[in-house]
């Protein structure tokens, strides 16, 4: 994923934590103070405000970077 892009400029951290927090996020489902602790165990102090603020601003870039899931085959089930 490139953060080429994104414009991380201004805030604190750096653009891969960010980039992580919001992954984490929208990826699993977490809640906001989920993906806090999440990041306190790896030593990152960040409030669960932070991490929605990140949301709502780079989720549309982020989004877009993504490629799409492959759709599933139907099987076919053979006859005999």
């Amino acid at each position: 994923m490139s953060n080429d892009r994104l414009s991380y400029h201004g805030h604190r951290l750096p653009p891969e934590i960010i980039s992580h927090a919001v992954w984490l996020y929208h990826r699993f489902g977490l809640s906001l103070r989920d993906v806090e602790d999440l990041l306190a165990e790896r030593g990152i102090i960040v409030s669960h405000e932070s991490t929605r603020l990140w949301c709502a601003k780079f989720r549309s870039g982020l989004r877009s970077e993504a490629s799409p899931a492959p759709a599933p085959t139907p099987s076919v089930a053979s006859s005999s």
